[in-house]
Order: structure tokens, then C-alpha cells, then sequence
């Protein structure tokens, strides 16, 4: 209560208490309802109180909160399954005294408006914090997709109750258990199985098999045994036609077939021209974004998520955390004026402002739009904005322009020849109208590159040609980047070219669009993966990892997806929340048991990348003081809760009176 002076209470009850996710949002949406009065943790007038967590202020609880038998880690305590989850608020004392104020205001509260995040996340932020306040009040559900103060007043207009996010709240819930379940069980099970007490071994429900998609790529570049082939082509009339017979395993055969054509005149005895059109790409939803920006700006998919957060919390796009790339019918007639509202980009947008938009099923369709529709542009002006920002922001803002842009038009032309008795083909595009593809004329970095024009070709003629027969190896698969990473992500580990299959597929990808960057950052972080120039590249350690698991259901892609696609139905209702957590106790439940009854001796080494033990070792031999107190003041490698201390004879746990058994005695230090 200190943080109300000496107030009357009464003056505090009967508020309307809103709590956004942030402050810098709390105060925009605290300015529009008219709440301008700083406290201490709040902002409050006009009957109203407006308030903010700082993202997580929960957690679930440890599992040494439920029982002591739990804080050593011990595999005889395994599977951890608490007889019913718990959640605590997050040690740290900032958050301790920011909860104190929410909890008095809520106590006090008439209503509560629940302004967090319009997503999964931002409702179990919330919720677990009302539910520590023990709030008793009705609550409201501010939903918008923007934070232009349009949108949040049209929001304030139209505010839904709580339980119409009930089933999004328990997708989240079942997330978090599951995410606690198979993470603390299977970390501590591996970790003492074959971790030898030197080294944690993280394991997650998303993380372990998005690591081992990167090792089995890695592996198959490794493994790959380069082929020899030769390919049969020739120049006729300065376009390149290629045999239709394909590729040649020997160089002999090539040679045979060469020799048959080399003093024949080509002959041209087809020639069809078909015309068609291509389409203006897909808005963009999360993932499409952060492929883009990794491909053309080099940005990791962290760094491309907090730009677009960015500009969203700016009011310059829409709410970013989002897997469709549709907008529902009802945003259609708002387009003009977020269109006339582009800065910059006039000379694009006056044309189709001068007659009614179009409007394409691929760009409008409620039915393919949940809670949230693809990423575009709000039309406020964009100013002040880092180099980052602007590409981030150009990218979104062609894409929506192009939308609204005519199909590109071109023709196809094949033309098929004749040497001897072999055949050849050549295929040539030319645009006949570039429609949508103006849009990014002066934007050379979305532009592709056109295929020649043709020269005009008649059945029937005849001439002299320049044949080849070239060398050619089979090369390897590529290594993943943080763009193809993502699409493998998206779509359970299938690579898919074809935007409306991969859209089929992102029921069954692997994690959300919104966490996938994080688990890439982890892997960085355990030190799973490192990168070299744009590629991921798995360490040791991962790749070891990796081979010890021999659970298929713990770095399977398709089983993963299988869970999230339950997650997906369980927000709609069509699945049942507690089924999915007693699904996960029983499949932890078998992993533990299986784990259990390897006999096979296996371990993990310490040492995450065989640049960073080099230069360790290195260390050590030019300073063998710094070495040895090296591991003082770290995590504990053991429980990962305590510190290294240094006793008389060895190093050990700041836990030790707690169970932690971490002893390395100073003369095996370092080996």
C-alpha cells in the first residue's frame, strides 16, 4: 500500500484498472482515455487506472516449489510431474513492487480491461498476473491489430468478454506445461544420463528437433560423394538448347551422341507460344518477413522481429506475431486511406487511387483470417526511422501496394530442335506487361532476374550450330541459412516452394511464428549452433547431442508439428487441453523409461565449438593463474540454479547445502 501514500481508498475503488503489456503502451492507451495523471506504476483520470506489467511477471513454478525431493537432480525423481501446476511471480525486485501496485489497483478494481498483446502469449501474460492478484472483478478483452489511436478507440468501442479468449488462454497454458514437461524432464534426464556431471544438456519440445534438422542436413553434406555427369547442349542462332535426353553418367555415352550431331544442321521442328499471368505475391505474415529480411538485408530472425515490434509500438504497421498472409473483408474499405497515407510512395499509389480498388480472394478472405490478418502498413507517416526500420518498413509497404497492382502478364515461348536423331529444347519468358511487378522497379533487390527474349524461331529451318558437351559434378545440399531454417520450421522439415502447399502445411509446423526466432537464439546460446557467413552450422556438441537422442518423438519435426497443430486446435475449440498435457506426461513418461534401461555407454563432451576449446586451452597454457579460478562466480553446470564456489581442496556449488553434488577437485580442474 505504500505505493498510494496516505490516499483514501476510497478514491482508488471503483476504477475501471486497465494493464498493458508494456508502459510505452500503457501511456498511449492511458492518453486516449484521457487518464493523464502519473503515479507510481500506473496512470490514472477519467475513472480510469491504466497499468503495465513488463512482459512476464509469472512463471511456472520450479520444481524444487513443490517438493524438496525435486531440488537435487537425481534420476531416480524422475518423470517430475506435479499433481497440478502452479505459477510464481519472477524473482527480481522490480517486478516484485510493479505486481504490488496491480494487485492493489485490481483489488480495488469495478472492471479490468485486459489490454495485453492480441495473441497467445499476450494472454497468458495477463492472465497469470490476474490470476496472482486474485482479481474478482469481470473483465473486458481489448483486441486490436494496430496501435494508431483509430484503433485503439475503435477497440475501447467494441471491447468482448474474457471467455471468448478462454480457449486461447488454454492453448497458451497447455504450451507453457507441455514446454515444462518434456524441458525440465528430459534436460535433468540427459544431463545425468550422459551429460557425465560436467555439462547441462538443454532439451525442448521445439528447440531439440529444429537443432536436429540443422545436424542431419549438416551430416548429408558431410556424407555427400560428389557425381560425375555430362550435359549435351548446343548454340543455335545464339540461344542455348539443351539435349532432351538429360544428363550422361559417362563421358563415352556423351561423346557417342556428340559425334552423331557434331556435322548435322539443327533443325527447328516445333515452336509454341503460350501466354499467362503471375499473380502479386502474398502479404506478408511473421515468417515471410523474416525470410526476406535474412535473404536480402542479412537480418536474423530476432532481429527482424524486434524491428517489426518496433515499428508496430510506432504505429506504422500492423500487429506482427501473425501466420496468415490474408486480410478479412472488413479491412477493405480502410485500403484507400492507409494507401493515401504511404509517404513516398505516391508515384505508386496515385494510379490506383484514381478508380476502385482491386480486390483479389487472394489478398481478401475472412475465412483464412483468425484473430489477427497479415502484416501492412497502418498509412501513418513514416518518419525518423533507422536504416533497418526503413528496409523492414519499404518491404511491407511494397507488398501491400502490389496487392492491389494488376497480374503481371507474360509469354512462355518453347522451341524444340532436332540434330541428327537427337532432340534438343529451348524455353525463353518474356514479360508482355509487368503489372504488380512495377512496384519494385527502383527496388533492384526484389527484382528478378527476366530470362532472355528469344529470337523468332519457324518450324522448319534449318542451320548451322556450335555443339557442346560439358563436365558437370552433383553437388551437395545447402547449408541451412536463418531464412531456410524458418521455412523448414513452418513446414515440419518439407522443403516447399509452392506457396499454397506451404500454406497448407504451417497446421503442422513447428513452433509459433512468434517463438521461432527465440529458439534459433537459444541453440546459439547453449552453444548447439554457430554461424559461418550466413550458414547455421551445428557444433560438436549439438551434433553429439543429437546422436545420443534416440527418441524419435523428441527430434522428430512431424511429431512436433503434430503437437502444434493440437495447440492450433485447442484454441479453436476442437481439442481438448487437458488431453494434450496427460498426452505429454505419458510420452515423457515412456521417454524416461527407455532412457533409463540404455545400457549402451555414451556421453556428451563439454565443449561446444573446437574454435572455442582451442582457444581455452590456449588460455591456460599463457596464463595458468587466470585458468584456474576461470570457473569461479558461473552457473553451476550441474543443477544450473547455484554458482561455482572455491572451497580448500576443489570446486563446488554454492547449492551444496542444498543437495548439489558439483565437486571438480583442483588438480582434475581444466583436464
Amino acid at each position: 500500500m505504500s505505493n498510494f501514500g496516505t490516499r483514501n481508498q476510497d478514491d482508488i475503488k471503483n476504477m475501471i484498472v486497465c494493464i498493458a503489456e508494456k508502459p510505452s503502451v500503457a501511456k498511449d492507451i492511458a492518453r486516449i482515455l484521457g487518464a493523464t495523471t502519473s503515479k507510481q506504476g500506473y496512470m490514472e483520470g477519467n475513472g480510469y487506472q491504466v497499468t503495465w506489467t513488463f512482459g512476464h511477471l509469472c512463471t511456472l513454478k520450479e520444481p524444487d516449489d513443490y517438493t524438496s525431493m525435486w531440488k537435487r537432480w537425481t534420476l531416480s525423481a524422475l518423470p517430475m510431474i506435479p499433481d497440478r501446476f502452479g505459477i510464481k511471480l519472477i524473482d527480481d525486485e522490480g517486478i516484485r513492487k510493479q505486481f504490488e501496485v496491480i494487485k492493489t489497483l485490481m483489488g480495488n478494481a469495478s472492471m479490468i480491461i485486459n489490454c495485453g498483446d492480441a495473441g497467445q502469449e499476450g494472454e497468458l501474460i495477463q492472465r497469470w498476473v490476474m490470476q496472482k492478484a486474485m482479481a474478482k472483478c469481470p473483465v473486458k478483452r481489448l483486441w486490436i491489430s494496430s496501435m494508431t489511436d483509430e484503433a485503439i478507440q475503435e477497440g475501447f468501442r467494441n471491447l468482448y468478454d474474457q471467455d471468448k479468449y478462454q480457449p486461447l488462454y488454454l492453448a497458451g497454458l497447455s504450451r507453457a506445461i507441455g514446454d515444462w514437461i518434456l524441458g525440465m524432464n528430459a534436460t535433468r534426464l540427459y544431463t545425468l544420463k550422459y551429460g557425465q556431471n560436467r555439462q547441462v544438456l538443454s532439451i525442448g519440445r521445439v528447440q531439440t528437433p529444429t537443432l536436429a534438422l540443422i545436424v542431419n542436413r549438416q551430416k548429408e553434406i558431410e556424407n555427400f560423394v560428389p557425381e560425375q555427369y555430362w550435359i549435351l547442349s548446343t548454340i543455335y542462332r545464339d540461344t542455348l538448347f539443351n539435349a532432351t535426353q538429360g544428363k550422361f553418367t559417362t563421358k563415352e555415352e556423351g561423346e557417342r551422341f556428340f559425334e552423331t550431331i557434331r556435322d548435322k544442321e539443327f533443325e527447328i521442328t516445333d515452336v509454341q507460344k503460350k501466354n499467362g499471368t503471375e499473380a502479386p505475391p502474398s502479404l506478408y505474415d511473421l515468417t515471410s518477413l523474416q525470410v526476406d529480411c535474412n535473404k536480402k538485408y542479412g537480418m536474423s530472425a530476432e532481429q527482424t522481429l524486434n524491428i517489426i515490434q518496433g515499428l508496430y509500438e510506432k504505429k506504422l504497421t500492423t500487429y506482427p506475431r501473425v501466420d496468415t498472409t490474408f486480410l478479412s473483408d472488413d479491412i477493405y474499405p480502410k485500403c484507400p486511406a492507409t494507401l493515401r497515407g504511404l509517404r513516398g510512395y505516391e508515384n505508386l499509389t496515385t494510379p490506383l487511387l484514381s478508380s476502385p480498388l482491386k480486390k483479389s480472394k487472394k489478398v481478401f478472405d475472412s475465412s483464412k483470417v483468425t484473430d489477427h490478418h497479415a502484416i501492412i502498413p497502418t498509412g501513418q507517416p513514416a518518419q525518423y526511422l533507422t536504416d533497418m526500420e526503413k528496409h523492414v518498413y519499404d518491404l511491407i509497404a511494397r507488398r501491400f501496394i502490389a496487392a492491389f497492382y494488376p497480374d503481371c502478364k507474360f509469354a512462355t515461348t518453347t522451341v524444340m530442335g532436332k540434330a541428327g536423331d537427337v532432340d534438343f529444347k529451348a524455353t525463353g519468358k518474356t514479360i508482355l506487361d509487368k503489372g504488380w511487378r512495377t512496384v519494385f522497379e527502383d527496388n533492384s533487390m526484389a527484382q528478378e532476374k527476366e530470362q532472355d527474349v528469344m529470337p523468332p524461331f519457324v518450324k522448319g529451318e534449318k542451320g548451322p550450330h556450335s555443339p557442346t558437351l560439358t563436365e558437370k559434378w552433383t553437388t551437395p545440399p545447402k547449408y541451412y541459412t536463418e531464412a531456410t531454417l524458418l521455412r523448414a520450421m513452418e513446414t515440419a522439415g518439407k522443403f516447399v516452394e509452392d506457396e499454397q502447399l506451404r500454406a497448407a502445411l504451417k497446421e503442422n509446423g513447428i513452433g509459433r511464428p512468434s517463438s521461432r526466432a527465440g529458439i534459433i537464439e537459444t541453440l546459439f546460446k547453449r552453444h548447439y549452433i554457430r554461424r559461418e557467413r550466413k550458414n547455421l552450422v551445428a557444433t560438436p556438441t549439438g551434433i553429439q547431442l543429437i546422436d545420443t537422442i534416440k527418441e524419435e518423438l523428441l527430434k522428430s519435426c512431424e511429431l512436433t508439428g503434430i503437437w502444434e497443430k493440437k495447440l492450433r486446435d485447442i484454441e479453436k475449440r476442437q481439442y481438448d487441453a487437458a488431453q494434450f498435457v496427460d498426452e505429454l506426461k505419458k510420452q515423457i513418461t515412456d521417454i524416461v523409461n527407455d532412457v533409463l534401461a540404455d545400457t549402451e555407454v555414451k556421453h556428451v563432451d563439454v565443449g561446444s565449438d573446437e574454435k572455442e576449446t582451442k582457444k581455452k586451452r590456449t588460455t591456460k597454457n599463457t596464463n595458468k593463474k587466470t585458468s584456474a579460478d576461470d570457473i569461479v562466480g558461473k552457473p553451476c553446470p550441474l543443477c544450473a540454479t547455484g554458482t561455482i564456489i572455491k572451497g580448500k581442496t576443489a570446486y563446488g556449488c554454492s547449492r551444496w547445502k542444498e543437495g548439489c553434488t558439483y565437486r571438480v577437485p583442483f588438480a582434475d580442474h581444466g583436464k
